[in-house]
């Protein structure tokens, strides 16, 4: 069974709870003491929309969506931002994230429909990494998990649709630890999770700024571009040196 970080009662206690909570059967002490083998890559941690999946609910998905229901986008971008942060920290709900952006005023169409369409956008990447996914996951020793900026209702359609569960140990989200990438807190927790040393873990992100947060802590980044450059990039770590893109 699958592991999923979720909130305490209140926002501060999210991260806390949330390393007491995860993995249970390890004991949470400093990040990779116990590892001999200080060179090798013992995990990865994967992003998923834009490189495994599309986007949860960025600017194409948002520009899709309201475009279907004939809302104005300006104004809904104008409402947006300052509600994002809690939507994906797991600090507020769908409805009450759509009450703020959409629901100010009536609409001839519901929360649940609204909600159902912005499910409907999310799609598997042709030429992702979700192959690759598959044969890293057969790898022994290698420990997977997912790292995303995701809302709570979003990212669990995500992981049952998708079957993402299939991949991963535990699914790092934000609306579960209540911190965003590219905050340094999400790296430094999910290294006490994984409880290994930053140059033992590799993370994969589609943004650079995300990857250049990581590597500023001595994790490896990977900035994802395509199936082709991920391969080589792998190679680099002596991982799946002999697999080809599909």
């Amino acid at each position: 069974m699958r592991d999923r970080i979720r909130p305490g009662r209140s926002p501060s206690d999210a991260p806390a709870l949330a390393v007491r909570c995860i993995l249970q059967s390890r004991s949470l002490g400093n990040a990779g003491t116990r590892d001999e083998a200080m060179g090798e890559i013992k995990a990865i941690l994967f992003d998923v929309g834009g490189v495994l999946l599309t986007n949860g609910w960025d600017h194409a998905e948002r520009a899709a969506v309201l475009a279907h229901f004939s809302v104005d986008r300006g104004a809904y971008e104008l409402r947006h931002e300052p509600v994002n942060d809690a939507w994906e920290k797991g600090f507020m709900t769908a409805e009450q994230f759509l009450e703020r952006t959409v629901f100010f005023e009536p609409r001839p169409f519901t929360p649940a429909e609204f909600l159902e369409e912005m499910k409907a956008q999310s799609k598997a990447l042709p030429g992702g990494a979700l192959r690759i996914l598959g044969e890293l996951r057969a790898s022994d020793g290698l420990e997977l998990m997912a790292l995303n900026n995701e809302s709570r209702e979003l990212n669990e359609y995500r992981i049952e649709q998708f079957e993402l569960h299939r991949y991963f140990r535990a699914f790092l989200s934000s609306c579960y630890l209540g911190l965003r990438k590219p905050d340094p807190a999400i790296f430094k927790l999910a290294l006490n999770v994984l409880q290994r040393q930053p140059k033992e873990v590799i993370f994969v992100d589609d943004r650079q700024a995300n990857c250049d947060r990581a590597a500023s802590l001595g994790i490896h980044g990977i900035c994802y571009q395509n199936e082709e450059q991920f391969v080589s990039e792998l190679g680099r770590f002596g991982l799946l040196s002999s697999a080809q893109p599909a």
